[in-house]
């Protein structure tokens, strides 16, 4: 399959067919993925393949918490989990906020769940000193992630990038046993899309960016410098 096609066409899947992944597709998929760069190449992620359904619900009703919050935050008109500006959601609003079954189907339904952590021993936190949430060390272990669903798109499965079981780390830790110094970046269930996006949304280049600085002219093709 043509590279920008892949590109274009790689939606967020949380509807699946049933059908199994193999081991052997599912072996081939991280193999292309593992070459993700990764700071200094020093590769520290770490993929914990899930298929036992009792493992599986336990971290679907831990990332139920992650839900929770999103969805009182929404009803409230706040961006969910927005670091900059805080909630003013009360623990009674978040209290009586129901999840739905279907925010984390996608846990129980895909054919296998991924679970992508990063060892935190070996990224480089170059921001870590802002005042502001640290967002570089994940360049260490996202592209890895991309990667995952590129190659599973090649391989005519989906799958979708989640967080909301980040919400309880500590317990998702304990649960699969993973170290206190590895972070968990991200779940991704894959399986068998029931229907396979043809076209992608997104805005134009020229929307969100610009020359020269942040406020500078939109970029365009062809555009004289300033």
């Amino acid at each position: 399959m043509d590279t920008y096609q892949v590109m274009r066409t790689t939606g967020a899947v949380r509807r699946f067919t049933g059908d199994p992944l193999p081991d052997d597709v599912l072996h081939r998929i991280l193999d292309h993925a593992r070459f993700a760069p990764t700071g200094g190449n020093r590769q520290g992620v770490r993929v914990i393949v899930l298929r036992e359904r009792d493992t599986r619900e336990k971290l679907a009703a831990l990332s139920a918490t992650g839900a929770r919050r999103y969805l009182a935050q929404a009803a409230h008109g706040e961006a969910p989990w927005n670091p900059v500006h805080p909630t003013d959601v009360s623990a009674e609003q978040l209290a009586a906020t129901e999840v739905p079954a279907e925010m984390t189907a996608p846990l129980l339904t895909a054919a296998v769940v991924l679970v992508v952590c990063v060892d935190l021993g070996v990224v480089a936190a170059m921001d870590q000193d802002l005042d502001r949430i640290g967002l570089i060390a994940g360049a260490s272990v996202y592209p890895f992630v991309w990667n995952v669903l590129l190659a599973a798109r090649n391989e005519g499965f989906g799958g979708v990038l989640t967080t909301m079981a980040v919400a309880e780390e500590p317990r998702v830790q304990q649960l699969l046993g993973i170290p206190a110094d590895h972070a968990v970046a991200a779940v991704v269930p894959l399986g068998r899309p029931q229907r396979q996006v043809r076209t992608l949304t997104r805005k134009a280049v020229e929307e969100f960016t610009t020359s020269e600085r942040f406020d500078g002219a939109s970029f365009l093709p062809g555009a004289p410098a300033s």
